[in-house]
């Protein structure tokens, strides 16, 4: 059951990255492929929704171990893709997040996976992992945002447009939907640092200061950025850049320090 729970979820991913692909190669109508692309990640996130209750939860809390985290966080943006793309034209966000959300799944779900990291549950520290998860998946698309972006303008300056025309929106559409994004994130990672500050014991504990460290160094990264676009019009590469530091920063901080504590330490 949990095989095929897994194949299937990883197979409906497959075929709605399959469709988009197919959308920006051209070998169908854009509209078409990429409305076949989000229908057939529908049931890849419900599909994926069972994984996580089979991996994740626990009698004892929820255990976050690094691949269920990334599991988690790949169905999160998977949700807010679907949630946000009848209002949106975050289509083509599908071409990162199903493959990162397919391979995190099947990461996870693969037999003897190492690492378990268990959070208690019903108490205020909920606010703390909530908010944190959230972030991380709201600042994972406005990264992969801002990849499409970065290579949405190599194409147009070197004159190969070509299906990029039909399936992205414009620059400025695009560089707006990724401020928008890196604003909700902010607010989201605030939120975590300070319910962190509050709630979770010794934050600055060996197991915790890297992590600790790191997600201020990128608050302080995303918070340069947001001030930049609102007094200078920061925009384009400048933007790019900022934000995939920001979370490169982020990823290495939380998912780092889970490699190195749960696969080489083993702890």
């Amino acid at each position: 059951m949990h095989a095929m729970l897994l194949i299937l979820t990883v197979g409906f991913y497959a075929a709605a990255l399959t469709a988009l692909i197919l959308s920006v190669r051209g070998a169908s109508a854009v509209g078409h492929a990429q409305r076949l692309g989000i229908i057939l990640a529908l049931p890849a996130a419900i599909l994926h929704t069972a994984l996580l209750w089979q991996h994740s939860w626990t009698a004892d809390g929820l255990n976050l171990s690094v691949l269920n985290a990334a599991s988690l966080t790949g169905w999160l943006m998977t949700l807010m893709l679907l949630l946000a793309v009848s209002r949106h034209p975050v289509h083509s966000l599908g071409l990162l997040v199903f493959p990162f959300a397919g391979l995190t799944a099947l990461a996870a779900g693969l037999p003897g996976v190492p690492g378990q990291s268990l959070v208690p549950l019903g108490s205020a520290v909920d606010i703390h992992v909530i908010s944190s998860v959230l972030a991380y998946a709201v600042l994972g698309l406005a990264t992969a945002q801002a990849l499409l972006l970065s290579w949405q303008e190599s194409r147009l300056k070197q004159r190969q447009a070509g299906s990029v025309i039909g399936l992205l929106p414009p620059l400025q559409s695009m560089e707006s939907l990724l401020f928008q994004m890196l604003a909700t994130g902010f607010l989201l990672l605030t939120v975590a640092l300070v319910t962190g500050w509050l709630f979770v014991d010794n934050l600055f504990a060996q197991d915790l200061g890297h992590k600790t460290v790191l997600s201020m160094v990128a608050w302080v990264v995303f918070a340069a950025l947001l001030i930049g676009r609102q007094r200078a019009g920061w925009r384009g590469r400048m933007a790019i850049r900022w934000t995939l530091v920001g979370f490169s920063l982020l990823a290495v901080g939380y998912f780092g320090s889970k490699i190195v504590l749960e696969v080489i330490l083993g702890r």
